[in-house]
């Protein structure tokens, strides 16, 4: 089998970057990525400015305590590590033409992301979003081996989580309307969507469990791609009866082979294990050697993708904000068919 590619080739200069928010997501993941990959930051900025001085002074770098001068920095990158519904406020801070990247979901729903979109389009900023399952690297060496034909054309994709999420770990979700699909499962989607293009349609149904407190946890998704393909989505995160057969893994289907995926990171998490990447083009299973995991490789690749439009290597900014526009429809698309009734059922006739 020919090597796949697993990784994302970085500049040979960094564009330093500014970064907007200084929760968990940015000392767990960004920072570590920007490290790893050698990219400078200025500086970080936060409301909570006693917290952002924190993680600066962990990290060894500045810390802005103003909104505006983070803002006004020149010749940087600006990672928007906020709430969704703070994203479309601070965009109109950038300067016009800025390059940047969003932390997912572009918005908390479809208008927040045409609104985003708006504020893109008229300030000229080109933004990708932080969708970073497309940049894992058993994402990308999948994605590999379907441009080389390897499996096929895809006919087959199957999305199954049966698992145990700790929703107490993020006290803000307690009150949120939409949380699983928004949250979570916009990763499958926005990756799905990346393999196969659009979808013509989506039937959903997604709920809450009497365990937890928060709004939805379990969802069963399936994307029409018309007569050839079929693709479904089925996410438990209250399975909570041990590991033995707790899953996360997808199965994708090809007209000459298939792959098996397993994302690690959600089971025991944040412990994790480690990700898999299966392939099978002739009839035998092999596993492929990964270099690095979703969580935190994900992000490497992402944010060199990123710094490689910036620098003007790469002609398309891959996962830009105007694609994920499309899966925050898809997202809507799905709550939308949550809240109607299933197709009825015929009642026996009368004796």
């Amino acid at each position: 089998m020919t090597e796949l590619r697993q990784t994302v080739e970085m500049p040979q200069k960094a564009i330093p970057v500014v970064i907007f928010g200084a929760g968990s997501i940015v000392t767990d993941a960004h920072l570590p990525a920007y490290r790893d990959l050698n990219i400078p930051v200025v500086g970080i900025y936060d409301p909570d400015l006693e917290k952002a001085r924190d993680v600066a002074k962990k990290w060894g770098v500045a810390n802005f305590t103003t909104l505006d001068d983070a803002a006004s920095q020149g010749s940087v990158v600006f990672d928007l590590a906020v709430p969704p519904q703070a994203i479309a406020d601070l965009l109109e801070k950038l300067p016009d033409g800025a390059v940047a990247i969003i932390q997912k979901p572009l918005g908390s729903d479809l208008t927040e992301a045409e609104r985003i979109i708006s504020v893109l389009r008229r300030k000229n900023i080109k933004a990708a979003v932080n969708f970073q399952l497309r940049f894992a690297p058993m994402s990308l060496a999948l994605k590999d081996a379907i441009r080389k034909r390897q499996l096929g054309e895809i006919v087959d994709f199957d999305a199954w989580l049966a698992l145990h999420t700790p929703w107490h770990l993020w006290a803000f979700l307690t009150n949120l309307p939409r949380v699983e699909i928004l949250l979570h499962s916009i990763h499958y989607l926005d990756f799905v969507r990346d393999l196969m293009g659009n979808p013509n349609g989506v039937h959903a149904r997604t709920i809450g469990h009497p365990s937890s407190t928060v709004s939805n946890t379990r969802s069963a998704i399936m994307l029409d791609y018309g007569e050839t393909v079929r693709c479904n989505l089925s996410i438990n995160h209250n399975h909570a009866f041990g590991r033995r057969f707790q899953a996360c893994e997808f199965r994708i289907c090809g007209t000459k082979g298939a792959a098996y995926m397993k994302m690690g990171v959600n089971l025991d998490y944040p412990k994790g294990e480690p990700d898999e990447l299966w392939l099978n083009t002739d009839g035998e299973w092999r596993q492929i050697d990964l270099v690095g995991n979703w969580f935190i490789a994900a992000f490497r690749g992402r944010f060199a993708q990123v710094q490689r439009f910036a620098a003007g290597l790469d002609d398309v900014l891959e996962g830009s904000a105007e694609d994920a526009w499309h899966t925050m429809a898809l997202v809507e698309a799905a709550y939308e068919s949550s809240a109607i009734p299933m197709h009825p059922i015929k009642e026996a006739p009368d004796a």
